[in-house]
């Protein structure tokens, strides 16, 4: 399975979760906003979200400063 993950191609041997990507990449504590085709999802559903081939997550994080 092809995802494209901030604009670049990563491929995952099967269907994943969002949760199960975060995990697998070592993001899940540092992600703070996913959206999955241009649709937010909610940190609550991030292990219920089932990712298909061909799509695409932009992945957050706040930084502070001035």
């Amino acid at each position: 399975m092809k995802l494209i993950i901030n604009g670049n191609e990563k491929e995952f041997a099967h269907d994943m979760t969002l949760l199960a990507v975060l995990q697998v990449l070592s993001l899940e504590d540092k992600v703070m906003a996913a959206a999955v085709n241009m649709e937010i999802v909610k940190q609550d559903a991030w292990d219920k979200c089932r990712l298909n081939d061909g799509d695409k997550l932009e992945l957050l994080d706040f930084v502070g400063g001035g």
